[in-house]
């Protein structure tokens, strides 16, 4: 596929988690997935295959809000990768407000997204998430 048909399909995707199905995100991620978070902060590494990403991070990042969106500000492609500023918007389970905000860079390949690096305000998920198990 190339970058327009990526670019496309990410956009589907931030558009049904802008209303809350959060699983189109997982849908949309290749077996052999990864989510890598960079840097020296609590919650760097790196997630995956796709079980692993789904079982040791998301179910559990996901158990910790009452509600969730994360919608596109804007999504950008070259070759098989797409480039997305999103915001996210929640509560936790605690009652914190998660006004986050984010840079997604995707790897694409075969429509399947294979490699996820997320940027984001450390500070803020420090404060108001726990760290899944690694």
């Amino acid at each position: 596929m190339g970058a327009a048909e990526n670019k496309k399909q990410i956009r589907e995707v931030f558009d049904q988690m802008a209303h809350g199905n959060t699983t189109a995100l997982s849908e949309a991620m290749a077996d052999d997935f990864s989510w890598v978070f960079p840097g020296g902060w609590s919650w760097s590494g790196s997630w995956g295959p796709k079980p692993v990403a789904l079982r040791g991070l998301l179910r559990p990042l996901m158990a910790q809000f009452t509600a969730y969106r994360c919608e596109a500000d804007f999504v950008l492609a070259d070759e098989d990768r797409v480039v997305v500023q999103a915001r996210g918007h929640g509560t936790t389970t605690s009652g914190a407000q998660y006004e986050q905000m984010y840079c997604f860079i995707l790897r694409m390949t075969d429509g399947k997204i294979t490699e996820l690096i997320e940027h984001c305000d450390t500070a803020l998920v420090e404060r108001v998430l726990d760290r899944p198990a690694a």
